[in-house]
């Protein structure tokens, strides 16, 4: 179906969670850079891997990286599930280096097995350099393979409870005492059914979002990659979705 004015994004896709039909696109499969989205699977891969209430050390490699963060202290020790809140609510990209050493032993580790694990789910559009997608250099995928990697991650109820959470308030050791964060995802509270997934911006990726929505019992899954009006086109395509019969 066509789009009148079209859509800003330079790639885009909406599905239905549920059965995986593709409801519309634009250039599903050209490969662009991800930003933050990049974080769906480094939270899949590190969901499997650590309870909630596994205590992590901070690696003080994670306090040196660039841009956002949410401000974790050399070899602090922290629960694992305080770390996925500031991963994806937060989008902290010391986060997503704490919680890669903790899975993986190493950065270098982890992304070896982002890159596998998109191998065996058949993301043929995407490799991974970074474990926050705060560095873009050979850091990429698609509308395509963002939607079916979020198919897969909203099996994990863990991964959904956070995501489709709008604030949460979080006890710390002193000196912070505690922590608020406050989910990035302009549709949450303004969309209804709007239940997850992940923003992302970096200059050379503009802005990116992929946008899930659930109403009576079925999942829409939007991603718009590079887009200027994100947030509209993301709610446009997610109404879109809901509009299509399932089928």
């Amino acid at each position: 179906e066509a789009f009148s004015p079209p859509i800003a994004a330079r790639g885009a896709i909406v599905v239905d969670a549920g059965t995986g039909t593709v409801l519309w696109a634009h250039r599903p499969h050209r490969r662009l850079p991800i930003a933050s989205t990049t974080k769906i699977m480094t939270a899949l891969l590190a969901l499997r891997h650590l309870p909630s209430d596994a205590l992590v050390r901070v690696p003080a490699a994670a306090t040196r990286v660039p841009l956002v963060r949410e401000g974790l202290r050399p070899r602090e020790r922290v629960r694992a599930w305080k770390l996925f809140d500031g991963l994806l609510m937060y989008s902290g990209n010391d986060d997503a280096m704490t919680l890669a050493v903790a899975t993986a032993g190493s950065k270098r580790a982890f992304v070896a097995r982002m890159n596998g694990e998109a191998h065996a789910l058949g993301l043929r559009d995407s490799h991974f350099s970074s474990v926050s997608g705060v560095i873009d250099q050979g850091n990429y995928s698609s509308a395509w393979d963002l939607a079916a990697l979020t198919r897969v991650a909203l099996r994990d109820a863990r991964f959904c409870r956070i995501v489709r959470t709008r604030i949460v308030h979080v006890p710390w050791s002193p000196p912070t005492f505690e922590k608020v964060y406050v989910n990035k995802n302009p549709l949450l509270g303004t969309y209804r059914g709007a239940d997850g997934v992940k923003t992302g911006w970096t200059t050379l990726a503009g802005h990116c979002l992929v946008a899930s929505a659930t109403r009576a019992g079925r999942t829409i899954v939007a991603v718009v990659l590079n887009d200027a009006n994100a947030p509209a086109d993301a709610r446009r395509l997610l109404n879109l979705g809901f509009a299509t019969r399932p089928g």
